[in-house]
């Protein structure tokens, strides 16, 4: 029994492969990814529906809220699939804001904000970060302060993905009793918007809350451990589906110098003849099939429910090695390509940028190190 439920969820997982594989051809267009560089809100709105009604959004949320009720695995092939198109913006964020929701205490806010999300009406994000990179949830200074029966908030956000063009934003702040989570609304009295630009010329949400009313009804988590034990898990779910899309962009940015290594003559052969290239190419190869090995394991574990500690580890292991060898690969594609790399014309460009954004969201592969030793005991050089 077991064996056949293993083959029927390989044929779904490659049916759901094949249906992003079509989607990235008739869908890329590399002119206007270049005609929405600077531009709000930093994707094509028109693509994010399709993708919610082909269900993607919804892929690890609750049937009963919407969703397709499936695992890490069908949500990594779709990531990476889209990332070798350049489309994964902004699915990847909803995964983070997806995983907290559910993660959350307050199940009449999920029956609320889940199926927005699902069908892309009312998309939310999640502001956490505060100052530059760390891995830290703790590490917070908004404040949440009791004011009868409601909270308020007051503080600012800085790298919050999706930014542009969400509903609401879920916001961590540290009130006496420890973290919590709360549900803001975009447009309420006291929340300042703005935006910084990324590598690729995607935008980041600056979020400044001045005295920000939230009511008991919009609280996510209570303050307290399960508010930072349900941020931290989060993340490390959204970290691990942030290096599916990033095995995806190292994959078509190989694809594309074997290509023109192909077809590039020099001294009356193909430059793809010469020994030092292909030696060049074979360790980008490795560095693509080591991240893809991490990354599976990864998944795994996510969708067997294995411990909090062992997932923790996992995300960490996956997320550095992803970000290194996506910045290793698309770097390195430059290269080979010569002069000709370089351009801002040529597409191999705009995989080195999304690989630099991917690299440095949910934590850099220093951070993860750093994280992972602490983890494990061990001792990881930076």
């Amino acid at each position: 029994m077991q064996a056949t439920l293993t083959t029927e969820a390989a044929e779904q997982t490659q049916m759901l492969r094949e249906s992003a594989a079509d989607f990235v051809r008739g869908s890329t267009d590399m002119k206007k990814l270049r005609e929405r560089r600077g531009t709000l809100p930093g994707y094509e709105p028109g693509l994010l529906r399709q993708m919610a009604e082909l269900g993607w959004l919804g892929i690890l949320v609750a049937e009963d809220h919407g969703g397709l009720g499936l695992g890490f695995a069908e949500m990594a092939v779709v990531l990476e699939e889209l990332g070798k198109g350049l489309l994964g913006e902004p699915l990847a964020s909803t995964v983070l804001a997806a995983r907290l929701l559910q993660h959350g205490a307050n199940e009449d806010l999920k029956a609320r904000l889940l199926p927005g999300l699902v069908d892309a009406s009312a998309l939310p994000c999640v502001a956490w970060q505060e100052g530059v990179g760390g891995l830290d949830v703790d590490n917070i200074q908004t404040t949440a302060r009791q004011d009868g029966e409601s909270v308020v908030l007051d503080g600012a956000k800085r790298f919050v993905a999706g930014a542009a063009g969400a509903a609401g934003f879920i916001v961590s702040a540290r009130g006496a009793q420890g973290l919590g989570l709360y549900w803001v609304d975009a447009k309420a009295e006291g929340v300042a918007l703005r935006h910084e630009w990324r590598a690729d010329e995607t935008p980041s949400g600056v979020l400044e809350l001045k005295g920000v009313r939230v009511q008991p009804q919009d609280a996510l988590c209570p303050q307290g451990a399960q508010a930072a034990a349900a941020l931290e898990r989060a993340v490390d779910e959204a970290a691990v589906m942030a290096s599916a899309e990033m095995l995806g962009v190292m994959e078509a940015a190989l694809q594309m110098a074997l290509g023109y290594m192909r077809t590039r003559v020099q001294f009356g052969k193909p430059i793809g003849s010469f020994q030092a290239l292909q030696h060049k190419a074979a360790d980008l190869y490795v560095q693509q099939e080591l991240a893809r090995a991490v990354l599976d394991d990864a998944v795994r574990e996510l969708d067997a429910g294995s411990s909090r500690e062992e997932q923790a580890k996992l995300a960490s292991r996956c997320k550095s090695r992803a970000s290194d060898a996506g910045l290793r690969v698309t770097r390195e594609v430059i290269q080979l390509h010569g002069a000709i790399g370089y351009t801002d014309e040529y597409d191999a460009g705009l995989y080195l940028k999304r690989a630099l954004v991917l690299s440095g969201w949910l934590g850099n592969s220093s951070a993860h190190r750093r994280r992972f030793a602490r983890l494990t005991g061990g001792v990881v050089t930076v």
